[in-house]
């Protein structure tokens, strides 16, 4: 088991929780996790008990992706969060959010999300910026070239 902790831009722990790990990349890991929350209703999908989470966190991507499934197998969509890289040891994974998202749904359809917070924020230093910019550049060029999602996530 691994502790998984997301950080706001100003290195703030706002969720932590625990995850499995699946397996060690070369440059990050992919862990799995269940939804214990009550449901969050999201507006384009609703995580509910029991969603199985496969994440995968890079040390050399400002991204990393949730594949969520429902308890049956059934495919919900990829979220996908414009992070810091992540710094990996042993038992943790710590990730910074860089406030933008983007949620694809079953369909391959995208929708980036946030960008009114992004643009107003104020904690953000220039280098989290362009990192994030970065960070989302890659998931849509990801999309717009139409590779296959869980592929491209394994990638190392």
């Amino acid at each position: 088991m691994v502790t998984v902790i997301k950080q706001n831009p100003l290195g703030e722990t706002k969720l932590r929780y625990s995850a499995e790990l699946l397996t060690r990349l070369t440059h990050g890991v992919v862990v799995e996790a269940s939804w214990t929350l009550p449901a969050r209703d999201l507006g384009y999908t609703v995580f509910e008990p029991g969603d199985q989470f496969t994440e995968y966190f890079y040390t050399d991507r400002w991204f990393n992706i949730f594949a969520i499934t429902r308890p049956d197998g059934t495919c919900k969509g990829w979220y996908c969060n414009v992070a810091e890289p992540a710094h990996i040891d042993d038992d943790t994974i710590e990730q910074i959010d860089l406030l933008l998202d983007v949620w694809v749904s079953p369909q391959g359809k995208p929708l980036i999300l946030d960008e009114d917070e992004f643009a107003a924020d104020t904690t953000l230093t220039p280098g989290q910026r362009i990192g994030a910019r970065h960070g989302l550049q890659a998931i849509v060029h990801l999309l717009a070239t139409r590779q296959e999602m869980f592929a491209s996530v394994g990638a190392t």
